[in-house]
């Protein structure tokens, strides 16, 4: 079994649409060490949109860390969790085109999604909070 990396994936919207952030932060499975915290500013979009840019910047950014990582991502959307484990359809068009984006990147990549409580999650809610505050991308 090869390296396991964890993304915690997250995005926010202050108002819904709203100005928007994603965070993602990328976490060595085996040792616990933040390897890269990424937070993208969108401008104005809905909450779903930016908690999907989380997502795909997140994998991004984990498969230039390691390319032949296996992947377990980790967000409190429950939407984004269910959409992208194929129990639900995405019926928004910027919604599944993300979700398109973050399926091509995925291709060949073992992953899987889990959802976990809100608390859970603070780190890439900060990035993403961190990115709607600087109104930039930044990549740490």
């Amino acid at each position: 079994m090869g390296r396991r990396l964890i993304i915690e994936a997250d995005g926010g919207s202050r108002g819904n649409p709203g100005p928007a952030g994603s965070g993602s932060v990328i976490i060595d499975g085996g040792s616990g060490e933040i390897l890269a915290v990424v937070g993208r500013y969108i401008g104005v979009a809905s909450n779903n949109v930016a908690e999907y840019t989380g997502l795909v910047e997140g994998v991004r950014r984990a498969l230039v860390i390691d390319p032949d990582a296996e992947l377990l991502v980790r967000m409190d959307s429950k939407l984004v969790v269910e959409q992208m484990s194929g129990r639900w359809k995405i019926k928004h068009p910027a919604m599944a085109e993300l979700a398109a984006q973050a399926r091509d990147l995925l291709m060949g990549t073992p992953v899987r999604f889990e959802w976990v409580p809100r608390l859970q999650n603070s780190r890439a809610d900060a990035a993403a909070n961190k990115a709607m505050d600087l109104r930039t991308d930044f990549d740490d």
